[in-house]
């Protein structure tokens, strides 16, 4: 049974973390000298978002990560908020990703760098503003009822 609620804390620690990661791709692949580093790195990327949607955001390895180091310093959160936009998310952020890697794989000149930007500006946005990019798309598609 996957849990329905989230601390929203939770995916925005991780959301920090995957634009971190995303600024060093999109740094790293601009020069053929370290594109293998950028590469290697997007590829732990899109390994992170396949665990994300497979299992949800509740069994993501950010999720643990903050839930065991630092969630024991913070105060209970005063909302929850509901996994499915967040699943929903980090799907997105799969085929945000993994296009990207494939498209350079295909020899798509500035593929890699490009998916990596737009994947840093979605991440960006949700851990400064708390405002995620594909939360609302799911929504979105909700009221337009084309999901359910």
């Amino acid at each position: 049974m996957k849990p329905t609620q989230l601390d929203p804390r939770g995916p925005r620690f991780g959301a920090g973390i995957t634009s971190v990661l995303m600024l060093l791709v999109i740094y790293l692949s601009l020069d053929s000298d370290t594109l293998q580093s950028a590469l290697a790195i997007m590829s732990f990327a899109v390994a992170m978002f396949v665990i994300g949607s497979v299992l949800g955001p509740a069994k993501h390895p950010y999720s643990y990560l903050y839930k065991f180091t630092l969630r024991k310093f913070l105060k209970a959160p005063t909302y929850l908020e509901s996994a499915k936009p967040v699943h929903f998310a980090q799907v997105i952020g799969l085929v945000v990703t993994c296009s990207g890697l494939l498209l350079h794989l295909l020899g798509v000149q500035y593929a890699l760098p490009a998916a990596a930007a737009a994947a840093f500006l979605a991440a960006f946005v949700n851990t400064v503003f708390a405002y995620c990019i594909g939360c609302q798309m799911y929504l979105g598609l909700k009221r337009l009822r084309v999901i359910r």
